[in-house]
């Protein structure tokens, strides 16, 4: 399988886009356990990161960025163009990450 360039901007320098492809997007939904949740909060009470949730939004978006390139890999496209990452609260310890943009196919400048 080849790799999907992904891009948050419309264009992809050194290449032309030849072909728009379509929508593509890939989600998780990930949550936290009493632990993470204990911890975080002592942690904001005194300060500092929370690195168990860092670890988990991670997570998260690396989840998002597999499914969005299985699904450009799914119209044979070589790249995302104008990916943007959207993060929603689902109630009560639960995330929603989303990851969307454009499959392309492109051709060398």
């Amino acid at each position: 399988m080849s790799d999907i360039t992904i891009t948050t901007t419309d264009s992809l320098e050194g290449h032309a886009v030849t072909e728009y492809l379509g929508v593509v997007s890939g989600e998780a939904i990930i949550g936290a356990n009493v632990v993470s949740d204990i911890a975080a909060n002592i942690r904001d009470v005194v300060g500092g990161r929370s690195g168990s949730y860092e670890k988990k939004v991670e997570a998260g978006r690396k989840e998002a960025i597999n499914d969005i390139t299985a699904a450009a890999h799914e119209l044979d496209a070589d790249a995302i163009v104008g990916a943007t990452f959207d993060y929603e609260e689902m109630g009560e310890g639960m995330l929603w990450v989303n990851l969307s943009g454009t499959a392309v196919k492109t051709r060398s400048e």
